[in-house]
């Protein structure tokens, strides 16, 4: 039990540290105006699109992971769709992909964009071509099955730079409430996990007196 509550404590922990570390350094939003364009362009994602290679994101990484045939800007692209990814706390904020008020929506379309330009990349690759083929057969189909093609938002029609990281809009979290119940129930349970760990612990503590 005490073993179940440490590890449980230290996840929580190291949540909760990533998530107010980032928040400390990138309080603002870091997509107000052009930002730096030095790196490699990726074009926009539709919010439509997003929703589908959302489903799909895991294979699309997978698959460029294991990608043989790659070149510099391939990986440069695949580097930041995982940067970026980390950024917008791995996709797990309620909303993030689907609400456009949520303040990790941009982030959310920023990974997702380089996502989709690494599987598109992958269909020029002589050993990947087939496999990124199919997943891009799969997506056309989910995309005209959910009638999702046609859908947009406000940064559907916003392009992407691999030196241009996108932060979420920690600015904008005590007025979304999906996201606001999210954090808070993070806190929640690692506060019960503080408790629980140190009730748990005390009368051990006791008896070695």
């Amino acid at each position: 039990m005490a073993r179940y509550l440490y590890r449980l404590l230290t996840f929580l922990g190291l949540s909760a540290s990533l998530l107010f570390l980032a928040a400390g350094s990138a309080f603002a939003h870091s997509r107000s105006g052009g930002g730096s364009h030095a790196g490699l362009n990726i074009p926009q994602i539709s919010h439509g699109e997003m929703a589908v290679i959302s489903d799909y994101r895991g294979r699309i990484i997978d698959l460029a992971s294991r990608a043989v045939d790659t070149n510099e800007p391939f990986r440069r692209v695949l580097n930041y769709a995982e940067i970026q990814y980390s950024y917008c706390l791995w996709g797990r904020m309620p909303g993030s992909v689907t609400d456009e008020e949520s303040p990790f929506n941009e982030c959310a379309h920023a990974y997702l964009a380089a996502t989709k330009a690494v599987l598109l990349s992958m269909r020029e690759m002589p050993r990947e071509a087939a496999a990124a083929g199919e997943i891009i057969s799969a997506v056309d189909t989910d995309m005209v099955r959910r009638g999702l093609a046609l859908i947009t938002c406000r940064f559907s029609g916003e392009a992407f730079n691999t030196a241009d990281i996108v932060k979420p809009r920690w600015s904008g979290i005590p007025f979304h409430a999906a996201s606001m119940a999210s954090l808070t129930g993070l806190a929640s349970l690692f506060g019960l996990g503080v408790f629980g760990l140190r009730r748990f612990s005390w009368p051990k503590a006791q008896s070695s007196e």
